[in-house]
């Protein structure tokens, strides 16, 4: 299918707000978030900043490309209200993420104008990320959403299939979980580095220990129930809407949440290096998006959830699918 040009600036939108999270990421893990002092938007005072250091250079990218992030989102939200008809869900889906890239100036504004950066290791700055995170996920949700359905897709049908939509929400819901204790298990590691594994263990479970390293003892275990149900879910929902969108769909789902717990497992035993957590955090954002859009897709499917025993026995069911990966 081919795509309308604000369709393909949709999905490139969502390329480059990727490409700006992870650019975050670095500036956390570089120790840079206080680049530019406690200034905001100004950087150590000027709008340019003369002579900077490394960490100035830095962080002041990392405002600059989030700023245009900002107006890229402005401009999609503008060109949605002028391109699509009133009560058009695209409409819906940019301005949603016109508001949650407002949100998430605001929260990155207040890390740095509160001092919750660089090797600030307070509960503070934990809740704080823990919600930036948060507003991040809903960010590139419904920034996936609007390219999703400018590209054909189609609205939620929610009537006749509540079951599979509180299953999809709550593993939605699990995967944000799952993110927040990521954050935090990741701020753990770039505060507090240890030399082996056995340190870092020893580390989790002393009584004495930081709250941050008593809390990332959690991820493991939250990562695999988490990926465990959603591939539960993946595969019941991939056979009861068996059309090509939502199997491709579920099928690259899987192979993620399998890669993604692999890729854990590599970043617990290196001791978390700079350059693997930047991948696993890039695997748990194309995770995210691909559940969102599987969701959309199977949630948009007309088929009832009878449609599961034609798949089973092999009859022919009356599925319907999204061309939008057509």
């Amino acid at each position: 299918m081919k795509l309308q040009p604000f369709a393909k600036a949709a999905w490139g939108v969502l390329a480059y707000s990727i490409a700006v999270i992870l650019w975050g990421a670095y500036v956390r893990i570089s120790f840079s978030g206080d680049g530019c002092g406690d200034h905001w938007p100004l950087c150590r005072g000027e709008i340019i900043p003369t002579a900077p250091s490394v960490k100035t250079l830095i962080e002041f990218s990392h405002r600059g490309s989030s700023g245009l992030l900002g107006i890229l989102v402005l401009v999609l939200a503008v060109w949605a209200f002028r391109s699509f008809p009133k009560g058009s869900i695209v409409r819906v889906g940019a301005a949603v993420s016109f508001l949650f890239i407002i949100i998430e100036s605001l929260l990155g504004a207040g890390l740095v104008k509160f001092g919750l950066v660089n090797k600030n290791d307070s509960v503070s700055r934990a809740v704080v990320m823990s919600l930036h995170l948060v507003n991040t996920l809903i960010l590139v949700a419904s920034t996936a959403l609007t390219a999703w359905w400018a590209s054909g897709g189609k609205p939620l049908r929610l009537r006749d299939q509540k079951g599979l939509a509180l299953a999809l929400l709550a593993g939605l819901v699990a995967t944000i979980i799952l993110g927040v204790s990521g954050a935090v298990t990741a701020l753990g590691d770039t505060l507090f580095p240890v030399k082996s594994l056995a340190e870092g263990m020893q580390q989790d479970f002393s009584p004495t220990a930081h709250v941050l390293l008593r809390l990332r003892v959690f991820h493991p275990v939250i990562a695999v129930v988490t990926a465990a149900y959603v591939i539960f879910v993946a595969v019941v929902a991939g056979l009861s809407r068996p059309g090509r969108t939502t199997s491709q769909l579920s099928r690259l789902l899987i192979g993620l949440l399998v890669a993604q717990i692999s890729i854990g497992s590599l970043n617990l035993y290196l001791l978390a290096p700079l350059w693997l957590q930047i991948f696993h955090l890039l695997v748990a954002d194309l995770v995210w998006i691909t559940l969102v859009l599987f969701s959309a897709s199977a949630l948009s499917a007309e088929a009832s959830v009878s449609d599961y025993r034609a798949v089973v026995s092999g009859a022919p069911t009356s599925s319907t699918e999204s061309p939008a990966l057509n």
